[in-house]
């Protein structure tokens, strides 16, 4: 129970220090000019299907690939948030000595990590639903687009976060601040590169191709979880329409997640976390 509570104690300050660095600033900053970007966009968008340049069909696809496009800007906006917010938290300390004198009284440094962890989790996801939210209201309003699934799509973009953000955290017990956000988030464009790379062979039907992107969703489940948010955001019934020709298409998603990948991306989540726990009990300080 004393651990619980002074990781909860940690999760409330840590979140009370991630609302006041400039970085939020900045997050804030490039979610506006996204959504403001956005409704200029589905508003020539609504423009062209009300002059009878776009079937219906033409504009519900259209307007699920441009969602998808923004959502992985916001995710993209995300994963830099939280990679930079996650660095300081324990390198930061451990360098400025902060951290010292905090386990210098009987605190177990894994409740202090646990605490780090779920205030960093309660922000990102935080930022992640109520952008993704204002979106989604932005394309109803403009266009008069609904996704199927928004909940589940906003989950796993939360999700895809909270992947993100431990494996930051684990690079921040072993490298400087900096290092482990450049770190973090190439290796999360990296992966969504690979994906890419992986649907355009399965779409040529190339299994060596294919299975590049397999292997890295399997190795960094952040592009998995965001083809499932897409499947969950796009009207699948509009992508049928247009058949095989939209196979291998960045932002379109073929299929929904298995609940068996779900579940070894919760499983990956808390391997990563156990050695970032570890790595942080042997750190001198």
């Amino acid at each position: 129970m004393t651990s619980l509570r002074t990781a909860l104690t940690v999760a409330g300050l840590t979140l009370r220090e991630a609302s006041r660095r400039r970085v939020v600033l900045a997050l804030a900053g490039l979610t506006l000019v996204l959504l403001l970007l956005s409704a200029w966009g589905f508003s020539r968008l609504a423009a062209e299907s009300e002059f009878g340049t776009l079937t219906s069909g033409q504009a519900r696809l259209a307007a699920s690939q441009v969602l998808n496009l923004v959502m992985f800007g916001f995710s993209l906006i995300a994963a830099l948030g939280t990679a930079f917010l996650a660095g300081p938290t324990v390198a930061g300390e451990t360098e400025s000595g902060i951290a010292l004198s905090v386990l210098a009284r009987p605190v177990r440094r894994h409740a202090v990590l646990l605490g780090k962890w779920l205030g960093l989790v309660a922000f990102g996801t935080g930022f992640v639903v109520l952008a993704g939210l204002a979106q989604c209201l932005v394309v109803l309003w403009t266009v008069d687009y609904w996704p199927p699934q928004p909940v589940v799509a906003l989950a796993l973009l939360a999700f895809q976060t909270v992947v993100l953000l431990t494996l930051s955290l684990l690079l921040s017990t072993v490298v400087s601040p900096m290092a482990s956000g450049v770190v973090a988030v190439g290796l999360f464009g990296a992966t969504w590169v690979a994906g890419v790379v992986g649907g355009v062979g399965q779409a040529l039907g190339n299994e060596g191709v294919e299975r590049v992107g397999t292997v890295s969703r399997m190795l960094l489940p952040t592009d998995g979880l965001w083809r499932g948010a897409m499947h969950a955001f796009q009207d699948s019934a509009a992508v049928a329409q247009f058949g095989p020709e939209m196979d291998g298409f960045p932002f379109l998603s073929q299929a929904p997640l298995t609940l068996a990948y779900l579940a070894w991306a919760a499983v990956w989540v808390a391997m990563v976390w156990a050695l970032a726990a570890l790595s942080f009990a042997r750190k001198d300080l």
